[in-house]
């Protein structure tokens, strides 16, 4: 056995937990359906892979057992990446049932199931996943489950057989929603969802397969984006509330991770743009989850803080610099008295520099801090995103949009940095798109102090305008 460096405190934790839940013998294997039930109720492995694709693991995670529900929000998750998200709404809802797994939980008058987490919701799914014929369509759910897992997966034949032998309730619900007009297809294609729940896994799989998800869609072994980022965050979203059944309240409250279940005693946990996570261990609560993986993700999320609710540890401040050409002048040599021109006027060339990534949280504070040293009247602004490493979709917008506004009141704005005005910006005269980029900050302050030296201006220290001034050029 590899040793694990001192440095390696996640496994650790991994172990700890692992050696001291296993003696947790509380709970009962799954056996309604009878293959489920030849499962050793010691059998208990954790796993975790973190963002950088990173693995960490202790006890069994190399045993294999089947996905069971824990198939159900990959399954959603590429109904919604084929048909998105208010066409598969039309079908199957996003709201806690209160109810157990397998409940009869419809909607009045729709005949929709609660969610896609449930029995119900889960059958409506897997009929809505595009298909020739029922051999197309699990093809394609044993190719996606393939894809979130890094590799090939197959089926359990003897589970699935099991599952097929004792389905009728699962068949009732499927016959049930097909006359209430909520269920897509055959009824029969309900088969195909025994065999999507029959899929063989291990705990090292499951953890990489909540790790995708927690990434944002991208695999972070294989680097593939196996679902659009927003799915993703679709599917976490009704994991976080509907994922443990008729105890998600609870579980949200105490753990605060989106999970899911199965009655085979696997669990997963994804925290956001941090981990996933999986844990197997056949045993269940009287609500159909594992005991001992509850076990686990209590404990994690509390002692390593995991809750999403959580406020977020700033790493290092997002605005590096915030000041004008007075005080954080170029290091162009100039004159004597273009000196003076400069420290007397300088306080209309605003100069802000950012770093990290941006989010709506950092580019706020950026706007908030651009907007406490731009000047009042037509100037100059510097934007430094030389030390940006990333600037989200929805940061972006807002970023344009302050710009574009910047140059609509007369601002004279240039851009250090990745973000180049939109194609078709920039020729009109409402200041869309209208800013310059340049490969250094120094030059870009430099040459907005040349455009203030070359129009004469005379300002006083701070923002007022002296008589005769013209407008920057």
């Amino acid at each position: 056995m590899t040793p694990v460096p001192a440095t390696d405190v996640v496994t650790d934790a991994l172990v700890e937990l692992q050696r001291r839940l296993a003696t947790l013998d509380e709970g009962e294997v799954a056996s309604y359906i009878p293959q489920l039930a030849t499962a050793d109720p010691a059998t208990f492995g954790i796993a975790l892979t973190s963002m950088g694709g990173n693995h960490y693991w202790s006890g069994g995670v190399d045993m294999p057992f089947t996905l069971q529900s824990v198939s159900k929000p990959f399954v959603y998750a590429l109904v919604l990446a084929e048909l998105g998200l208010d066409e598969v709404t039309r079908w199957v809802g996003a709201e806690p049932s209160g109810e157990a797994y397998n409940a009869i939980s419809l909607e009045p008058g729709t005949g929709r199931p609660a969610n896609a987490m449930i029995n119900a919701g889960a059958i409506v799914t897997t009929a809505l996943v595009p298909g020739a014929d029922e051999e197309e369509r699990f093809e394609r759910i044993l190719d996606c489950l393939g894809r979130f897992a890094g590799r090939r997966l197959d089926v359990d034949e003897r589970v699935h057989a099991s599952e097929s032998e004792t389905g009728d309730r699962n068949r009732a619900l499927s016959y049930l929603m097909r006359g209430a007009g909520s269920l897509p297809g055959d009824p029969r294609g309900v088969e195909t969802y025994f065999r999507q729940c029959s899929v063989r896994v291990t705990t090292a799989d499951l953890s990489l397969m909540a790790a995708t998800l927690a990434n944002g869609g991208v695999n972070p072994s294989t680097g593939e984006t196996v679902v659009p980022e927003p799915v993703a965050v679709q599917v976490l979203a009704v994991m976080a509330s509907c994922g443990m059944y008729n105890a998600s309240g609870d579980w949200l409250l105490r753990v605060g991770l989106p999970a899911k279940s199965g009655v085979s005693g696997g669990l997963i946990a994804a925290s956001p743009a941090r981990f996933g996570m999986a844990v197997h261990s056949p045993p269940l609560d009287a609500l159909g989850n594992p005991v001992r993986g509850v076990a686990v993700l209590r404990e994690l999320s509390a002692r390593f803080g995991l809750h999403l609710m959580r406020r977020s540890a700033r790493t290092a401040p997002t605005v590096m610099l915030a000041e004008t050409a007075r005080t954080a002048p170029s290091d162009r040599p100039r004159s004597e008295a273009e000196r003076e021109i400069i420290e007397r006027a300088g306080d209309n060339v605003a100069i802000v520099a950012a770093q990290g990534i941006l989010d709506f949280t950092e580019v706020e504070r950026l706007l908030h801090d651009i907007g406490t040293v731009v000047p009042e009247e037509p100037g100059w602004v510097v934007l430094d995103l030389q030390e940006v490493s990333e600037v989200r979709p929805f940061a972006e917008v807002m970023l344009r949009e302050a710009l574009t506004r910047l140059a609509a009141r007369g601002h004279q704005v240039t851009v250090v940095g990745d973000l180049a005005p939109h194609a078709d910006e920039g020729s009109g005269t409402d200041g869309a798109g209208a800013w310059r980029q340049v490969p250094s900050r120094d030059t870009a302050v430099a040459r907005c102090e040349d455009a203030l030296l070359s129009a004469g201006i005379n300002r006083q220290k701070g923002h007022g305008r002296s008589d005769g001034e013209q407008s920057p050029g």
